[in-house]
């Protein structure tokens, strides 16, 4: 069992998971403050200095008036919390652009290879030794 766990991780493609997975959580990190950070305050400046991540409504119990998101979740307070989810949106459609640019970029990189390989295949081989030694031979006869 310890050999076949070994012949797993070996694989290249389990590697390659392993790469893509730890590039993944640091690109959502980025993403996570380029909206926290930079793209929140721009909306909240044409939206009249709304912020997003304390929006919330209050499902039941008490929280005082104008708290903070996080001072409504601390109080105990069941809490509906649409502008975190309203982020996490923004989030999602970020990564997703960047990823479909990324697979866009991979497919036309895979398809100027493809073109390359179908442009050497179709060149003319040119004749064989065999050929040629057939034209010698009978070049010789004359």
């Amino acid at each position: 069992m310890l050999q076949e766990f070994k012949d797993f991780i070996a694989k290249g493609n389990v590697m390659d998971m392993a790469v893509g997975i730890i590039i993944g959580a640091a690109f959502t990190a980025i993403v996570s403050s380029l909206v926290a950070d930079l793209i929140n305050p721009i909306i909240g400046l044409f939206m009249g200095g709304i912020d997003f991540t304390n929006m919330y409504g209050v499902l039941s119990g008490t929280v005082p008036e104008g708290a903070s998101l996080e001072a409504a979740r601390e109080s105990g307070a069941a809490v509906f919390a649409y502008g975190s989810f309203i982020m996490a949106i923004i989030n999602f459609l970020i990564i997703a652009f960047v990823v479909f640019m990324l697979v866009r970029f991979v497919n036309k990189a895979k398809d100027a290879a493809m073109k390359e390989e179908e442009a050497a295949a179709e060149e003319p081989a040119g004749p064989s030794e065999v050929d040629l030694l057939v034209e010698i031979r009978d070049a010789l006869k004359k």
